[in-house]
């Protein structure tokens, strides 16, 4: 897996189940045209930021869940030639009516840098920031330590993911939910866990474990505008 598209958005929780029919009616359709994997997250643990969050990402309201998803490509010309084919299919047409306000949806395609493990997952961290363009590179320095350490400490499998198609959007978009300033790139990535005791007992050795404390000077980004949360997969296809 080389190419990603990610998503974040906010379903009325009543709508859990009928968001799960409506996502998994769609899956045949992007399998059709090229993706590899389809993955929806619910949130489960996504807590409130000083500066921003997953919540305020997406606009949530009162009644929402926030959800953390993606798509899986084989390469940016598979994602390219998808995304085309998809909107066209007269099978997206039909499809009733999304469980969700979809003007507040949030997406757009990442470039992965890094895509460490495999294995079974029941839970996920999902993470989303911006990172200077001028500092790509320590930060993969600091993100291939990061998935040695989480995978010591139970995690299955370790992604981060560069944007690279990332457009704005009216109500909503990547850029102003991390805050990005100019000359910063966004961030899609993930840590997959084998399920949520797993994680929360590997979360805690993670943060306490020295290799995850680098000096201030040394941060490649702003870790205060770091969107972050817990999320329970409810469909992997």
């Amino acid at each position: 897996m080389t190419y990603v598209q990610g998503f974040l958005l906010a379903v009325p929780t009543a709508n859990r189940q009928a968001y799960i029919d409506h996502a998994s009616a769609a899956v045949p359709i992007f399998k059709d045209f090229g993706a590899r994997r389809m993955v929806e997250t619910w949130g489960e643990d996504v807590p409130a930021g000083k500066l921003n969050d997953f919540h305020g990402a997406v606009q949530r309201e009162a009644n929402e869940t926030v959800l953390f998803s993606w798509i899986e490509y084989a390469d940016r010309a598979a994602y390219d030639a998808a995304s085309e084919k998809i909107m066209s299919d007269p099978r997206m047409a039909e499809m009733a009516a999304p469980p969700f306000d979809g003007t507040r949806m949030v997406f757009g395609g990442f470039e992965v840098l890094m895509d460490d493990g495999a294995g079974q997952m029941g839970y996920v961290d999902g993470f989303v920031l911006a990172v200077p363009d001028a500092n790509k590179a320590a930060y993969v320095a600091m993100a291939r330590t990061a998935s040695i350490v989480f995978r010591e400490h139970g995690a299955t499998r370790y992604v981060e993911a560069w944007g690279d198609d990332v457009p704005k959007g009216r109500t909503t978009d990547f850029h102003r939910a991390a805050h990005a300033e100019e000359g910063e790139s966004i961030v899609f990535s993930w840590v997959e866990w084998p399920d949520k005791t797993t994680r929360d007992a590997g979360m805690q050795q993670v943060m306490a474990d020295a290799r995850m404390k680098p000096a201030q000077a040394d941060m490649p980004f702003d870790g205060k505008r770091m969107l972050y949360g817990g999320f329970v997969p409810i469909l992997d296809q």
